[in-house]
Formats: C-alpha cells, sequence, structure tokens
C-alpha cells in the first residue's frame, strides 16, 4: 500500500523558528525528529517545514503564506499552524507594532488564504511573558505585557472557535513556571519549555502519521 506523505508548515516568528534552544532546536524541530523516526518505523511520511522568522508580525506572514504554501503543497494534504502575536503586540517608540483590530485582520486573511490549501489550520497562543520584562523597556527597544498578551489570546481563541479551527493553548501550560520555562530573555523558552510546547503538539502531528 502507498504511504500517504503529508506536510506541515509551521509560520511563525522566532519562537516559531526555536530561538535561544541550543540544545533541541526548538519544538519545531523535536516534532520534525519525532516524525522522522516513525517514519523510519513505518508510518506514513510526514514533513516538517519550520518558516519561521524572527521578528516578524502578522503583516510580513499576510505577504508571504499564499507564496510559502503554494511552493509546498502536498497531494495528500497539508497541516498549517500559525504562531503570531508576541511582535504585533509589542509596543515601539510608543506605538503598537499591530493593534488588536489589525492582528485580527490579518489572521483572518492568513485564514482564508490558507483554506485553499488545507483545512487542518492549528492557531498557536502567544506565551506569557516572565514577570522582569513584563511593561519593561528591553534591549530592542520593545515593551511587552501580559496584559496585552491576554488581549491577543483571546483574538486568537475566538478567530479558532469562529472559523472552526484548533486552538493549541500552550500560554495555560506556561503560566504557572513560567519562570522557570522561558529563557533568561523572558520571552523566548528554554530548552525545557520548548520540549514542553513539543510534548503538547507532539499528539496533534501523531495523527498524520
Amino acid at each position: 500500500m502507498k504511504k500517504r506523505m503529508v506536510y506541515g508548515l509551521f509560520f511563525g516568528d522566532s519562537i516559531t523558528y526555536g530561538e535561544y534552544d541550543g540544545v533541541f532546536g526548538g519544538w519545531v524541530d523535536i516534532l520534525k525528529r519525532f516524525a522522522l523516526q516513525k517514519y523510519n518505523e513505518g508510518s506514513d511520511e510526514l514533513i516538517l517545514f519550520n518558516l519561521g522568522i524572527g521578528g516578524e508580525t502578522s503583516e510580513g506572514l499576510v505577504k508571504r503564506i499564499q507564496n510559502e504554501i503554494s511552493a509546498r503543497n502536498a497531494e495528500d494534504g497539508n497541516m498549517i499552524f500559525i504562531g503570531y502575536g508576541a511582535n504585533d503586540l509589542a509596543i515601539k517608540n510608543g506605538t503598537q507594532m499591530v493593534n488588536p483590530e489589525d492582528f485580527k485582520t490579518n489572521i483572518l486573511t492568513a485564514i482564508q488564504q490558507t483554506k485553499v490549501y488545507s483545512q487542518d489550520i492549528y492557531l498557536v497562543s502567544i506565551l506569557p511573558f516572565s514577570k522582569k520584562v513584563d511593561g519593561v523597556v528591553v534591549a530592542s527597544g520593545k515593551l511587552r505585557t501580559n496584559e496585552d498578551v491576554l488581549v491577543y489570546n483571546q483574538i486568537l481563541k475566538d478567530t479558532a472557535s469562529e472559523n472552526s479551527l484548533n486552538y493549541i493553548n500552550f500560554h495555560s501550560a506556561f503560566l504557572e513556571d513560567k519562570e522557570i520555562l522561558l529563557s533568561k530573555d523572558g520571552v523566548h523558552p528554554n530548552e525545557k519549555g520548548y520540549g514542553m510546547m513539543a510534548e503538547i503538539a507532539i499528539p496533534i502531528i501523531e495523527k498524520y502519521l
């Protein structure tokens, strides 16, 4: 019997990319290795593409998502992960990079473009920030607050619900132990945090193996 080959495309910022994880390479890379191991054991083939770009907002996503998916459109289907907001909500020079209304519009636009290629769309929550950077202007000149995280996550949650999509709530998983799951910069996960994200995501990708 011919094996299926499905593509998984992960769009996002530096947290999708796996920045600050010198051990595992981030949660998407952990999933890549898991899928390859399963394939070697006889499962269907699931090829994962890490399309995370550090510093990107939902505006960048809208500009590239259609080209990225059309270039990697698997015959047997695609699953798409969209993880944005940590840069959108950041305030730089007194202005929010992407305000909540525009953020929602961008995510909806990306969803509409994605639905041409896939119905398996996952919206990924924004992680909480460490208390040491909550409301603090950091070296990059950005100021972020956990209050805004709740606002933007609610947009993602509502958008997922209104469009019958899946919402991955990494935020809740991190909330209680965020100080030990985040790296020194207080924004990106450390190896332990990325490992936890992968653990939550593995049951999702297993459905395609």
